[in-house]
C-alpha cells in the first residue's frame, strides 16, 4: 500500500505529522524517495506545512466542507441519473447486494468503506469516464475529513434508507428519481458532516 493510498483510505489521519524517518522505516526506503513522495502529496493538496510540525495531512475547514459537498451533490446526482439509464442487471444486483450488506453492519468504519463502494459502483455504472475521474478527485478531499458521518447518532439508519431509495430508482431505470434521491442523500450527509466539523472546532 502506498502513502497516498493510506491517506485516501484513512490509514493516516487528518492532522497527523509526516516524519521522513518513520515513513522510510515503515516502507523500507531511504529518505530521498520519501521526501519526493511528500513533495508530490503536498502539491496534490493532501499535505500542508504546519509551523514547528513540518508536513501534516491536511484537514478541511468548514467553508471547504461546504464547497466539497455542494459539488459532490451535483456530481453524485448526475452519476445516479446516468446509472439509472445505463446500469446492467449485474450492476443493479451488485448495488442491491451492497445495500443488503449495509443493513447488517453496525461498525461506522466498515459502513464508511461499504458506502464508498456503493457510490463508486454507481459512478462506474454511469458509463462516463470523466465523471468518474472528477468524483475520484473529489473523494481525495473527503479523505481529509476526520471521522465518518456514520459515527453520528441515527446516521446509520438514515443512510441505509437513502441508499435504498437511490438503488430502487436505478433498478426502475428512473433517472430523475435516482438523481433526486442521490442529491438529497449527499445534502443530508453534508449537513451531518458540517455538524461534526463545527463540533470539533468548538472543542479546540
Amino acid at each position: 500500500m502506498t502513502l497516498s493510498t493510506m491517506i485516501r483510505e484513512g490509514g493516516i489521519s487528518p492532522g497527523q505529522r509526516m516524519r521522513e524517518i518513520e515513513i522510510g522505516n515503515r516502507f523500507g526506503v531511504s529518505r530521498t524517495p520519501v521526501r519526493e513522495a511528500l513533495r508530490r502529496l503536498e502539491s496534490e493538496g493532501l499535505l500542508t506545512s504546519a509551523s514547528r510540525r513540518g508536513l501534516v495531512v491536511r484537514t478541511l475547514d468548514l467553508a471547504e466542507v461546504v464547497e466539497v459537498y455542494a459539488l459532490r451533490e451535483v456530481l453524485e446526482g448526475f452519476a445516479a441519473f446516468l446509472a439509472a439509464q445505463h446500469a446492467s442487471e449485474a450492476e443493479v444486483s451488485l448495488l442491491r447486494s451492497i445495500v443488503v450488506r449495509e443493513a447488517r453492519l453496525k461498525d461506522p468504519a466498515a459502513l464508511e468503506l461499504l458506502s464508498r463502494q456503493l457510490h463508486q459502483s454507481i459512478c462506474v455504472a454511469a458509463r462516463n469516464r470523466y465523471l468518474l475521474d472528477a468524483l475520484n478527485a473529489l473523494r481525495d478531499s473527503l479523505a481529509l475529513l476526520p471521522k465518518t458521518t456514520f459515527s453520528a447518532p441515527g446516521r446509520r439508519a438514515g443512510a441505509l434508507r437513502e441508499h435504498t431509495k437511490i438503488v430502487d430508482a436505478i433498478e426502475r431505470h428512473a433517472p430523475s428519481a435516482a438523481e433526486d434521491a442521490a442529491r438529497a442523500h449527499i445534502r443530508i450527509a453534508g449537513g451531518v458532516r458540517q455538524s461534526i466539523v463545527s463540533s470539533s472546532l468548538t472543542r479546540r
